[in-house]
C-alpha cells in the first residue's frame, strides 16, 4: 500500500480511462453519497419518485454481451436496484458525472492495483494504491451458468464447425451459438429418461441443414452419457449434406451419417426413438410431426419456421380488432399453428410441451415443441383440439390432414 497522497479528480478519472482502454478495468465502486446530491431538479412524477429513494452506491463490472465488452452497472436506491449494461464510454461518462456530485467514495480494481480515491474538497481526492484484490472476472453475464459443453474445455465438433478454437476458447462471434447448442442439449437432456434405458438410440433429423445441433446432439448421447446411436441426418441440399457427412467421417463420429431426402416421402426400417425438425419451413414442420407419429417416436422436438397456412385461412371478421392488422395477423397466425399443432399431438397420444428457445440463425421463430409419447390420450384431449380449430374458424389445417392419412 502506497501512501495517500491529493490528486486531482481528473488523474482518478484518467485511470479510469487508460483501464477501460486496455480492458484492464476489473470493477469499479461508487460510494459514500454526498450530502445533499440530487443531480438536475425532477420535472416528471417517475423522476421525483427516483429522486426521493437515496443512492446508497454504483457498481460496474465488466460482461461479454453478443461477442463485445460491456459493463453492467448496478445503481443501489433504496430497496431497489437497477441495471445498464454499457460501453467503456458509457460507464466513463457516468462516473465522471457522479463522482464529486453524488458520491465522495470511489474504488477501481486493476490487474495491477486497487485505487481509492475520496472527495476532500471541490475537485480534489485523496488517492490511495493498494496490492491488487480481485482476480480476473467471469465475463459471462449470468455468472452462475452451468453448461453441458463448458467453455474452456476442448470440443472437436465445435473447434470443426468454427465455433472454439482446437484449445477450447469460444469465438467471440459465435457465443450465440455456443449458448444455442447447450441450450438444445438441455432439452435432450431432459427428455433422455423417456427415452430406451438400453442398446441402440435410433434418431431422424429432418432439415438437418449444416447440423450444428446434429452433431452436437451426437455429442451428448455419445461422448457424455455414453450411449450407442443411429442418427440420419436428412437434408434436401446435396452439397450441405456432403459436407456434414466429410466432418462426420474427420471426426469419427460412429453412429452417424448423412443423406439427401424429403421430409415427407422417407422412409425408414425399424423404430424410430428420437425425431427431431428444428427448422422444417411451413408445412414442413407438419409433415415431419405426422412422419414422428407414423413412426409412434417416443420423443418428439420441432422448432418450427415460417408458418403460412393458418395465415390464410383466418378470416378477418372472426377477431376483427386483431385480425384487421397484418402483422398481428401473421404473429397470431404462428402463434395457433403452433397451438393446434400441440394440441393435436395430444390428441394422438403425446404429452406435449411449447417451451421457449433460442432463436435459430434461419429464423426469429424461438419456440420448441417438446411431445413424449404416452400409453394412451388424455380422455378430453381429442375435445380440446376440435374445440380451439372451432375457435379459430377452421375445418381442418395440414397436420390433421397428414395424420388421418397415416391412421
Amino acid at each position: 500500500m502506497s501512501a495517500p497522497r491529493e490528486c486531482s479528480l481528473t488523474e482518478f478519472l484518467d485511470l479510469l480511462r487508460e483501464s477501460l482502454a486496455g480492458d484492464a478495468c476489473w470493477g469499479v465502486v461508487l460510494s459514500q453519497p454526498c450530502r445533499g446530491a440530487g443531480g438536475s431538479p425532477a420535472t416528471t412524477e417517475s423522476e421525483l419518485v427516483q429522486a426521493s429513494r437515496p443512492h446508497h452506491k454504483l457498481t460496474a463490472r465488466p460482461v461479454e454481451l453478443s461477442g463485445e465488452r460491456r459493463y453492467q452497472l448496478a445503481e443501489r436506491r433504496g430497496k431497489q436496484e437497477f441495471h445498464l449494461n454499457l460501453t467503456a464510454d458509457e460507464l466513463l461518462t457516468r462516473i465522471t458525472s457522479d463522482f464529486g456530485e453524488r458520491f465522495e467514495q470511489a474504488d477501481l480494481f486493476t490487474p495491477d492495483a486497487d485505487y481509492s480515491a475520496r472527495i476532500i474538497r471541490k475537485d480534489a481526492a485523496r488517492l490511495t494504491k493498494r496490492k491488487p484484490s480481485k482476480s480476473a472476472p467471469a465475463l459471462t453475464h449470468d455468472r452462475g451458468k452451468q453448461y453441458l459443453i463448458p467453455e474452456g474445455r476442448p470440443c472437436p465438433f465445435l473447434a470443426e464447425i468454427g465455433v472454439m478454437t482446437p484449445a477450447g476458447q469460444v469465438k467471440a462471434a459465435k457465443q450465440a451459438k455456443f449458448r444455442q447448442v447447450n441450450r438444445f442439449l438441455e432439452f435432450v437432456d431432459d427428455v433422455l429418461p423417456e427415452l430406451p434405458p438400453t442398446g441402440v438410440l435410433r434418431i431422424i433429423d429432418f432439415g438437418c441443414g449444416k447440423s450444428y445441433l446434429t452433431f452436437a446432439l451426437h455429442y451428448l448421447l455419445t461422448e457424455l452419457r455414453g450411449r450407442e446411436v443411429e442418427i440420419i441426418g436428412l437434408d434436401l441440399k446435396g452439397e450441405v449434406v456432403a459436407d456434414c457427412q466429410r466432418i462426420a467421417e474427420k471426426l469419427g463420429c460412429r453412429g452417424l451419417r448423412f443423406e439427401v431426402g424429403d421430409i415427407a416421402g422417407y422412409v425408414t426400417a425399424g423404430a424410430v426413438d428420437l425425431s427431431v425438425s428444428l427448422h422444417a419451413c411451413d408445412t414442413a414442420t407438419d409433415a415431419a410431426l405426422a412422419q414422428a407419429v407414423r413412426w409412434q417416436a417416443q420423443v418428439i422436438l420441432a422448432v418450427p419456421c415460417c408458418q403460412h397456412e393458418v395465415f390464410g385461412l383466418l378470416t378477418d371478421d372472426s377477431l376483427p380488432g386483431l385480425l384487421r392488422h397484418g402483422i398481428l395477423k401473421e404473429r397470431f397466425a404462428a402463434l395457433a399453428t403452433d397451438a393446434l399443432r400441440a394440441a393435436l399431438l395430444e390428441a394422438v397420444g403425446y404429452r406435449t410441451q411449447v417451451i421457449e428457445f433460442i432463436d435459430l440463425e434461419h429464423t426469429p421463430k424461438n419456440l420448441l415443441l417438446r411431445a413424449v409419447r404416452c400409453d394412451r390420450p388424455a380422455p378430453e384431449a381429442k375435445e380440446r383440439y376440435e374445440r380451439l380449430k372451432a375457435q379459430l374458424g377452421l375445418r381442418e389445417f395440414e397436420l390433421e390432414r397428414r395424420l388421418f392419412a397415416s391412421h
